[in-house]
């Protein structure tokens, strides 16, 4: 069986000017932080589009990006994600986690409490589809997790350099939004990303700044 190509298109770069724009783009990145705080301030959904789209350009396996995007704005479906997800936390937080888990999470200040789902002005909740159905067919998606993760992580990155904020949020189990969000079966939540501008004199741990150094985090051969 015979494939159709395309050529590449690529501009290669001078080492300088490749030193130069991963400097700069290093820069830039470091300053993105989680936050909590959201202002309750619109912006046009376009913004968020294009940085799906960034997203969907991710490498995936065998082409087939399991992957599926929900923008919620609807303040009568943040509230239920809400309720669903503080229901979840709680268990969490007072059976399910471990003790050194929550003394990690000390300095973060964090808690059942997720105010933030109501505040932001944007929800992005992210499926991994483990299947695909087309004309009643099952097709089996391969490196689903790896795949939705680079995807997950080139929105992120879209985002910050929009000039927005957000949040990871993993309340576990997230089943919750599959109901709520009328998503198939064949589709498990991912993250939910809270988006937004940070409140006036919004604040973040210390700590959060404090990023291992490049010899802790890489070895060379």
């Amino acid at each position: 069986m015979t494939y159709l190509t395309e050529k590449l298109n690529f501009t290669k770069q001078s080492i300088k000017e490749m030193q130069i724009n991963s400097k700069n783009f290093y820069n830039e990145i470091k300053k993105r932080r989680s936050i909590r705080d959201f202002e309750n301030k619109g912006f046009n959904v376009n913004i968020i589009k294009n940085a799906i789209r960034a997203a969907s350009t991710s490498p995936n396996g065998a082409n087939l990006q399991p992957w599926h995007f929900v923008i919620i704005t609807k303040d009568k479906i943040k509230k239920e994600i809400r309720i669903a997800a503080e229901k979840e936390e709680e268990e969490f937080y007072s059976n399910r986690a471990p003790i050194e888990w929550l003394e990690a999470l000390k300095p973060l200040g964090t808690s059942s409490e997720k105010k933030f789902i109501e505040e932001a002005p944007y929800l992005i909740a992210i499926f991994e589809k483990k299947y695909s159905l087309e004309n009643n067919k099952k097709i089996k998606n391969y490196y689903v997790k790896e795949s939705v993760g680079i995807a997950t992580g080139i929105l992120i990155t879209s985002l910050h350099l929009s000039g927005l904020c957000m949040l990871t949020h993993t309340p576990s189990p997230m089943n919750f939004l599959n109901k709520i969000l009328k998503r198939p079966k064949n589709e498990k939540p991912f993250v939910l990303l809270i988006v937004g501008y940070p409140k006036k004199n919004c604040t973040i741990p210390k700590f959060a700044k404090q990023k291992k150094s490049l010899s802790k985090i890489t070895s060379f051969f």
